[in-house]
């Protein structure tokens, strides 16, 4: 049975660097795959994604030798063990602000006696190249459990969250953590509010021991992450590295035309 190189590599505190899959398309998907990534999390959170599709998907990277992750819509039981049994190796859990969230995401992440995933199916197994059987008794060491801080609520239970056995990683989510810290007449906080928040997360997890990450929009500010220490470092996503690309070439194609001529994604 293959064994999960992402794991490992948190483990050993290394970085690790990946991208956000929102296209849901399958040619795109095998081409990311085979690039070098050390993960690719498919979002069945905020995209158009049905279980089919998501289980062509997860087989096709990990077929590439990638490593396939799925950010769940909710850490609930069904969400969890749908994307597993669909043969994702780890999940990303979303909107993670209490003890009692963490607990349920990772015991629906891990088969008893550690959690109460329930025992079915076959694709998770094909995906590491595995027996069934194989694939039940090694898959609480290999799934990958990443769980998101999206709000201050989620920063003042950091440690106790990052603390718990089966919290493989911490992931920012920092468009939801700014949109959480919104005064009560809507404004946003200020940058370096934002920055303050994140970097209490950084410093809980370093000191209980957990890898930590977020979402970075450009290879800069996915490195300057790293250098702070962050270990799970998503750069940008499909959609956004083929609009870019594709603005930066109207851009030199069209020089007259103004900026907000050119739709941005």
């Amino acid at each position: 049975m293959k064994t999960n190189p992402v794991k490992q590599k948190l483990q050993r505190g290394e970085p690790t660097f990946g991208t956000w899959l929102s296209l849901g398309d399958l040619y795109a998907t095998r081409v990311l795959a085979r690039m070098g990534w050390d993960w690719l999390t498919l979002d069945i959170e905020h995209s158009a994604v049905d279980w089919s599709q998501a289980t062509m998907l997860f087989g096709a990277i990990a077929d590439a030798g990638c490593v396939p992750l799925a950010r769940v819509p909710e850490g609930s039981h069904h969400y969890i063990k749908r994307v597993l049994d669909a043969g994702a190796w780890g999940i990303v859990v979303p909107m993670v602000d209490t003890v009692e969230q963490a607990k349920v995401a990772i015991a629906a992440a891990k088969y008893p006696p550690t959690g109460n995933r329930s025992v079915g199916g076959g694709m998770h197994a094909m995906n590491f190249a595995a027996a069934p059987g194989d694939y039940y008794a090694r898959a609480n060491d290999e799934i990958l459990v990443v769980l998101q801080t999206e709000s201050p609520l989620g920063v003042e239970n950091a440690e106790a969250i990052y603390s718990l056995p089966g919290c493989d990683a911490i992931f920012v989510g920092p468009n939801d953590l700014r949109a959480q810290m919104r005064t009560p007449d809507g404004a946003d906080p200020t940058p370096q509010a934002h920055e303050a928040m994140v970097q209490r997360v950084i410093a809980a997890g370093k000191k209980v021991g957990c890898p930590t990450g977020i979402h970075a929009m450009d290879p800069a500010s996915a490195l300057e992450r790293a250098s702070q220490g962050m270990q799970f470092i998503a750069v940008a996503s499909d959609l956004r590295l083929l609009t870019q690309k594709a603005q930066e070439t109207l851009q030199t194609l069209l020089p007259d035309r103004s900026s907000s001529e050119l739709a941005r994604y």
